[in-house]
């Protein structure tokens, strides 16, 4: 998966201009991110129409706060630009559960 580099909210619009993004939010810190990682591959696998772009939640505090990615781990989503949704909050997330998210998209992607 591919690191976001530390920028701000402007700087993304640029990264999530084409095509489809998934912004995933983790800290090393986080038992919770920690958690889901493990199933990030698969979840990548499932889901090749995304690009996937791991955040580092505190090397882009500026860029989380600005996005309101207060929880972490966190999902957001963009379609050639537009935000088209998101799984933001502190709560343990689990492979099904970022699947079903990924897959309420489709209806508003398209």
């Amino acid at each position: 998966m591919e690191q976001l580099p530390k920028m701000s909210a402007a700087e993304l619009k640029d990264v999530v201009k084409d095509g489809k993004t998934m912004l995933f939010f983790s800290a090393t810190w986080c038992p919770d991110c920690a958690f889901i990682k493990p199933e990030m591959p698969a979840i990548e696998a499932e889901y090749p129409d995304f690009k996937f772009i791991a955040v580092d939640r505190d090397e882009n505090i500026d860029l989380a706060a600005e996005l309101n990615v207060f929880g972490i781990p966190s999902f957001i989503a963009y379609s050639n630009g537009d935000e088209i949704g998101r799984l933001v909050n502190k709560d343990r997330k689990t492979q099904t559960e970022v699947e079903n998210f990924i897959n309420s998209l489709a209806t508003n992607a398209d």
